[in-house]
C-alpha cells in the first residue's frame, strides 16, 4: 500500500517489486496493485484512470483493492515521501482494519502529511525504512 496518484510509475512501482523479490526470498506472497495494469502510462505521474481495460476503470481498481485487503494476512504500507494524503490507501487501512489484518507503515518520524490519530493507532508497527517493515513482515508470516 502507498501512494499511486500523482506519483511516478518508477516511484510507486520499484518499491513493491522490490518487496515482492525480497519477501519471496522467504516464502511469502507480495501482490501489488498494479499488476495486470498494462495500459498504465509509465512515462508520467499516475493519474485516476477510470478508464481503459476493466482493471484501470474506477469500478475495477476499487473491487481488486477491496479484495486484496480484506483477503490478506498482513498489510504493508510505504507512505515514506509522500508529497499529500494517498485517499486510496486510508480507505485500504478501513479495510485492513475492519478485518482486523495488522499494519505495518513505513514513515518518518515526522513531516508525513499521513500523520494522523487513525494512522498511528490503526498502525500494528511503525518503522522508518523499508527494510525495518520487510523484517517485521517476516517476523509475522515466517514461523
Amino acid at each position: 500500500m502507498g501512494p499511486i496518484l500523482g506519483t511516478e510509475y518508477k516511484e510507486c512501482h520499484d518499491w513493491r517489486e522490490h518487496a515482492i523479490k525480497e519477501l519471496a526470498k522467504h516464502g511469502i506472497e507480495g501482490i501489488s496493485p498494479l499488476r495486470h495494469k498494462d495500459i498504465v502510462d509509465k512515462s508520467g505521474l499516475m493519474a485516476d484512470f477510470g478508464g481503459g481495460n476493466m482493471m484501470t476503470t474506477s469500478s475495477g481498481m476499487v473491487t481488486r483493492d477491496r479484495y486484496d485487503a480484506t483477503h490478506c494476512e498482513l498489510g504493508l504500507a510505504n507512505l515514506l515521501g509522500a508529497k499529500k494524503i494517498s485517499l486510496g490507501t486510508m480507505v485500504e487501512y478501513g479495510w485492513l482494519d475492519m478485518k482486523r489484518v495488522p499494519i505495518i507503515t513505513v514513515m518518518e518520524k515526522e513531516g508525513n502529511p499521513h500523520e494522523h490519530s487513525f494512522i498511528r493507532e490503526l498502525s500494528g508497527y511503525r518503522v522508518e525504512t523499508l527494510e525495518e517493515g520487510l523484517y517485521i513482515a517476516r517476523c509475522i508470516l515466517t514461523l
